[in-house]
Order: C-alpha cells, then structure tokens, then sequence
C-alpha cells in the first residue's frame, strides 16, 4: 500500500508560508481584529490590504482570477454561512482603480473557547502530529489544544482541497472549490455563485429538478466518491447540505474532517456513512440507487477489500 498524507497543504514552493502546528502566532494570523481599525496602514478604502503576501497558497496550475497583486485590498461583504466550527464571509479581493476583482469565500474557524469539540475524535484518529506536548494538549482539549485543532482542521481541508483541485484539473471526475490561501486558522477559498450579485449556490438539498437531472446529479456524485476513493480518503461529513449545484455541476464543500481510509480505523465506516447519507437523499427524491453496491466498489477502489 502507497503511503500518502492526504491532509498535508500542497507542496510548498519558494516564499510560501507553511503551516506550524507549534507556531501560536501562526495560529491567529488572517484574522480580522478590532486592532486593526486602528492601524494607520489601512487602505483608503476596503476593510484590510490583501493577506496574499505571507500566506500558503494554493496548487498551480493558479486560476486567472487569483489576485495576488500587493495593492490589491479585501473588502467584506455579508455572511455568507455560519455553522458549529467556522462561520464563512464573502470577501472581494480587487486592485482599486481597476476591473481586477476576484470574490472569495473566507472560511473563519473559532477559537477554543467557542467551537464544539463533541465530534472529532473519530475525525483526528490518524492525523499526525509531531511533538508529545501537542498531542496531550489536542487529548486534553486544552485552551492551547484547542487551537491546535482548529489549525489542523484548516489545514487538513486546504491539504485536501488543494489535491482534489489538482485532480480534477488532471482529469478527475470532481469539483471542488479552488483553495486560494491559509493563513492561522482563515481559510480563503473560492466563492462558487454569482459573482455580480453575490449569491451562493445552492445546496443539493435545495435544487429541484427531474429524473434526467436527478440521474445526472447522482452520476456526478458517485464520479467524485470514486475520486475520493482511489486518493483513499472519505468526505466524513458528505450530505446534500455540504453539496452545492452551480450551473449544473456539482460541487463538494466542507472538508475540514476528511478521513484518511488507510490510517484512521474508522475509515471504512465514515465512507459507508457519506454514501448512505446522499443515496437516501437521491432515494428520497424518486431515483433508486444501489447504496450497498456503491460502497463495496468504492471499498475496493480504495484498497480496503
């Protein structure tokens, strides 16, 4: 069996920040604090100078949009999604005085103090960390643990981000969206909807369609499970409601508790749940699958039978 890291950030070039499970500071950088209104460096408009210097970026080939320009200023616009571990804003990204504008989806894990730690022991099973310290710290949920946790969630879904983004531009049968940067515990992503009205795309659980779009809709998801399986990793957490449809594709979101088969013990009963989650969902809707089926191929795939 190939060894593989599937929660490690992408290779990390020349300038790139990478991240440290034992940096604190590292920890609370990309977030937007009350300090800052104070800093005499601000821009003359926008909310912050871009956070692009400094940060671990994501995989190339690098989409045109990407603004990585020095003067380029990050503009907040709303919520977009609050949740148990992060709350996700809408940020526009954009050189004042051009048409250069990008629209991003920043992904804000909490801190130890108000994120809910009840469900991702099962999660961390495999997930490696070097020093001792660190470890007792995440197993006694310390305030220090805490922010361990936090940045290991957000680097585990930029890790894997980063390689599926890379897989479907390789051909892969999955989309995901194109992780932009990581910087502590901010995660900056790419914002799939409207970028004219700022209007997200909606969740699986909310599109309505027919028996040819419901087909089509399935086909998509069992290509991208298939796709998970052969780089032997799990979603975790997969359900219409971490999905989104953005002109007819379908997009898989929200993988800050990706599984690794091969090394977590639970491996195996995580994919089984992602399937059963979205083949009730597609069941419920009118279009028979065949779940069982699915998980043993998917099982194979993956090496574990």
């Amino acid at each position: 069996m190939r060894e593989h890291d599937p929660f490690g950030p992408a290779t990390t070039r020349r300038g790139r920040r990478k991240f440290d499970d034992d940096d604190a500071n590292f920890l609370k950088r990309g977030r937007l604090e009350p300090a800052l209104a104070e800093d005499p460096d601000l821009p003359e408009t926008g909310d912050r100078w871009s956070t692009w210097d400094g940060a671990l970026h994501g995989p190339h080939p690098r989409p045109d949009w990407i603004r990585t320009e020095h003067r380029a200023v990050d503009t907040e616009l709303g919520m977009l999604k609050t949740g148990k571990e992060a709350d996700v804003f809408l940020v526009q990204r954009a050189v004042p005085g051009t048409d250069q504008i990008s629209m991003i989806a920043a992904k804000r894990y909490r801190d130890g103090d108000h994120r809910l730690f009840h469900r991702d022991a099962g999660y961390l099973e495999g997930r490696r960390v070097r020093r001792s310290r660190e470890m007792r710290a995440m197993t006694n949920r310390t305030a220090f643990g805490k922010e361990l946790i936090a940045g290991q969630w957000a680097a585990a879904e930029f890790g894997a981000l980063s390689r599926l983004w890379q897989v479907g531009q390789e051909g892969g049968t999955i989309s995901v969206p194109y992780p932009v940067q990581l910087i502590g515990t901010e995660l900056m992503l790419e914002f799939i909807g409207n970028w004219e009205t700022g209007e997200a795309a909606p969740r699986l659980a909310q599109v309505r369609t027919d028996r040819d779009g419901l087909e089509d809709l399935w086909r998509q998801m069992t290509d991208a499970l298939s796709v998970l399986a052969r780089t032997q990793i799990a979603h975790g957490d997969l359900s219409p409601y971490n999905t989104l449809v953005h002109e007819g594709r379908l997009v898989i979101i929200d993988m800050p508790q990706i599984v690794d088969l091969i090394a977590n013990p639970q491996g195996a009963e995580f994919l089984a749940r992602d399937v059963r989650n979205v083949a009730s969902w597609f069941t419920s809707r009118g279009l028979p699958v065949d779940a069982d089926g699915l998980i043993e191929r998917l099982s194979y795939e993956a090496g574990l039978l």
